[in-house]
């Protein structure tokens, strides 16, 4: 349990591949002007990144090293196909929208990373755990950053919603701030100041998280000597 919890963690925070890696960068500053756009193309990664990571697994013990990169890539590749036809037959508008940046997936580096490092070197189990962490913590940042980005730039929440997920999300838009547009953060620009101020706060959290570790640790030993001291006296 110690393994996985740890995969859950680096995934999601500690190792987060769009934010401590600043791996996948192009897409994510790309296609996050709308939570639509994000969790379309978060979606599409996490299927690739699992589906990768569980077919490298399962072959480790059968390529050799000479192979083993471009054997990597064709599995990434065949996934990303798998993903980019779903994509057009489900989700055809969408699909137009995102455009090159589906078939780019194949050249993330988050995902032959985790393959190479991970995924060859691990069980079926936890590689899969890895791909699903890891593909949750980059679609997690996608969102994230195309809901700032969407309400601060549009004034408005899962708009479109319907291109992802049909008819039942038509009516989902919420709209905070009505007639506005703030150009800035709907350009790249916009991706590159928001993702910097993401990378900050998560920072400064991680600081306070150490101080408090560290506060701790310093407390432990006092409490213990007076543990000490306290049954001497006794």
């Amino acid at each position: 349990m110690s393994q996985f919890n740890e995969l859950v963690r680096n995934g999601l925070w500690a190792n987060n591949p769009a934010l401590v890696q600043l791996l996948g960068l192009c897409p994510l500053l790309a296609v996050t002007s709308s939570v639509v756009n994000a969790l379309g193309l978060g979606l599409a990664t996490l299927l690739v990144l699992m589906g990768s990571n569980m077919s490298v697994s399962l072959i480790r013990h059968h390529v050799t090293s000479n192979v083993r990169l471009p054997a990597f890539v064709m599995i990434i590749a065949a996934f990303v196909t798998c993903a980019d036809l779903l994509m057009q037959a489900y989700t055809f508008e969408l699909h137009q929208i995102l455009g090159i940046f589906i078939p780019l997936i194949v050249t993330n580096c988050a995902i032959l990373g985790r393959a190479d490092a991970f995924a060859s070197r691990n069980p079926i189990l936890p590689s899969a755990t890895d791909g699903l962490m890891m593909g949750l913590g980059f679609a997690g940042v996608l969102v994230v950053l195309g809901s700032l980005r969407e309400l601060f730039g549009q004034g408005t929440l899962f708009a479109d919603m319907d291109l992802l997920l049909g008819p039942v999300a038509a009516g989902w838009q919420i709209t905070v701030f009505p007639n506005y547009e703030f150009l800035f953060l709907i350009l790249p620009p916009g991706a590159f100041f928001a993702t910097g101020l993401l990378i900050a706060l998560k920072n400064v959290i991680d600081d306070r998280l150490e101080r408090r570790r560290r506060l701790r640790q310093a407390d432990q030993p006092r409490e213990s000597r007076r543990v000490r001291v306290t049954g001497t006296i006794r």
